[in-house]
């Protein structure tokens, strides 16, 4: 699928997309874009968070270049244009190194030999799970990472995350990975309406994603699955063990949404009390999707990360 543009989400200038092809059955979308400034600051890799999908990030994108960064984001498997064989709606994976995966394709075969040095990971929510399993690894690519209401633990779980997670891993034993999270269709389907929506307080922003759906609906992805449950567990299990977080060495900063009702804006603090490099911010008023919030909010964001990220170009952000 290439871009979708709508009148209110146009397609910034100077795009350029594909797909890489991961494994059999397994295609990735991605795009990538130059900076607008002649004084370039290096990329900044957005990763976007579950149910997400390039086009939501056509502002940022805009944002950055103007900051003088190149850009580069992807669809992650089973999402967005980057379905997976047979998954339909579902959103699905069986372990979280699978998007790991993806992050080191997207790496190699996009960001290094076509955008320039240095980079920096800019990732939401899941994403950023994912982001800090690859911050302990020897040669991550990343100077620095941002990251907007990291998913350390979630909120809203019918029981406690460790049950919550065990149920998950035996029922995907039994067989029953593949199958949606109970109750989960109808947080699907009440997903477009504003009033109480639990991830924007801006009207706008929440209907111009909507409208990119409604263009576009094969971007939409359906609830998690039990067996991307059970990998969530234990992916956030891991970021709770205490040995963990002092092997994270690249410096980052966690953006936490004060109204978040997705993750817990607690676990952020705890685990950033625990980083070797790191620290958080609190956006008062913020519901989860902290890029898609309000002008206000957005402004806190974007001085946060400014003073965080070498090189932005300062006078000419925009």
């Amino acid at each position: 699928m290439d871009l979708v543009s709508t009148p209110k989400n146009p397609i910034p200038l100077g795009a350029s997309s594909g797909y890489l092809d991961i494994r059999k059955g397994v295609r990735v979308r991605y795009a990538s874009w130059q900076s607008a400034l002649r004084e370039r600051s290096g990329t900044v890799c957005i990763f976007p968070g579950r149910n997400e999908f390039i086009e939501k990030y056509f502002e940022v994108v805009g944002e950055l270049r103007r900051r003088g960064f190149a850009v580069a984001v992807l669809d992650w498997r089973g999402q967005g244009s980057s379905r997976l064989t047979r998954s339909l709606m579902k959103g699905h994976v069986q372990n979280f190194s699978d998007y790991e995966e993806d992050v080191a394709h997207f790496m190699k075969s996009v960001v290094l030999p076509d955008c320039p040095a240095p980079y920096y990971a800019l990732a939401h929510s899941m994403a950023a799970t994912v982001m800090f399993k690859a911050a302990t690894k020897r040669g991550c690519w990343f100077s620095r990472m941002v990251m907007t209401a990291p998913m350390v633990k979630l909120e809203g779980l019918p029981m406690a995350q460790g049950l919550c997670g065990r149920l998950a891993d035996g029922l995907t034993l039994l067989g029953f990975g593949k199958r949606m999270v109970p109750g989960g269709e109808k947080d699907y389907w009440n997903s477009e309406v504003f009033e109480g929506n639990p991830l924007t307080s801006d009207r706008e922003r929440f209907f111009r994603n909507i409208s990119v759906l409604h263009a576009a609906p094969g971007l939409a992805v359906g609830p998690p699955t039990i067996g991307w449950l059970n990998a969530a567990c234990e992916a956030m299990s891991e970021l709770a063990d205490e040995k963990f977080a002092p092997r994270i060495r690249i410096p980052a900063l966690m953006v936490a949404a004060g109204d978040d009702k997705v993750v817990s804006s607690e676990a952020i603090e705890d685990l950033a009390s625990r980083l070797r490099a790191g620290s958080q911010l609190v956006l008062r008023g913020a519901r989860h999707e902290i890029l898609q919030e309000r002008d206000s909010i957005r402004e806190q964001f974007w001085a946060a990360f400014d003073a965080f990220v070498p090189g932005v170009a300062l006078s000419k952000a925009g």
